[in-house]
């Protein structure tokens, strides 16, 4: 395990190796630091490419965690993943076998606690269920949500590209990436870069 401030030389040399085979330079320092920890996460290089990153929306969700903004997760295995902080997960709360209030899913059921319990200051990150990302779009369509950031990187042939298309038209500060890729594991490590930049007594590497 790293300490603050060190880095294990597997980790080291993960990242000199990345360094050798893609070109980040032209990112910005924030967009640099998530594409990093995404394609360290996964050893994929696509995602120097398919990831869509803005840095004035990266900068809302580092000071949003700065000030210890809440991080809401979609499913359990993303909120494993992320450092630093203890992510939180409404699935739990919705009975097996129902979406609950009407909701196409669990996850999106979930979705809708989970904003209703922090309408507004809040990092949301999906990335399991495309339902889940949808359902956050549309509540924040209705004005029943406000996140500081969106992390949405769904994986799976069905409606993950879509939902990130629809995050991308919504105008939320968000990341995501074009295309059916994505998953827990690369959604945890785009919030662990962001925890990294924000800093903090407790900030650790994940």
């Amino acid at each position: 395990m790293t300490t603050p401030g060190s880095v294990h030389p597997i980790e080291a040399e993960s990242y000199r190796i990345l360094a050798e085979r893609v070109d980040l330079s032209a990112l910005g320092p924030l967009s640099r630091a998530v594409a990093e920890r995404v394609i360290h996460a996964s050893a994929d290089l696509e995602y120097a490419t398919s990831l869509v990153l803005d840095e004035t929306a990266l900068a809302s969700g580092v000071e949003a965690l700065r000030r210890g903004a809440v991080v809401v997760a979609d499913v359990e295995m993303v909120a494993a993943g992320i450092t630093s902080v203890a992510a939180t997960c409404f699935l739990g709360r919705v009975p097996p076998g129902s979406g609950g209030d009407g909701a196409p899913t669990r996850s999106a059921a979930a979705m809708r606690m989970a904003a209703a319990a922090h309408r507004r200051g809040a990092v949301f990150v999906v990335g399991c269920a495309p339902t889940a990302l949808v359902e956050l779009v549309k509540l924040a369509a209705a004005g029943r949500v406000e996140p500081a950031l969106v992390v949405g990187l769904p994986v799976g042939f069905v409606g993950a590209a879509e939902s990130k298309e629809a995050l991308r038209a919504s105008g939320l500060p968000a990341v995501s990436n074009v295309g059916e890729k994505g998953g827990s594991a690369v959604a945890a490590a785009a919030v662990n870069a962001l925890l990294r930049l924000a800093g903090g007594p407790g900030a650790r590497r994940g």
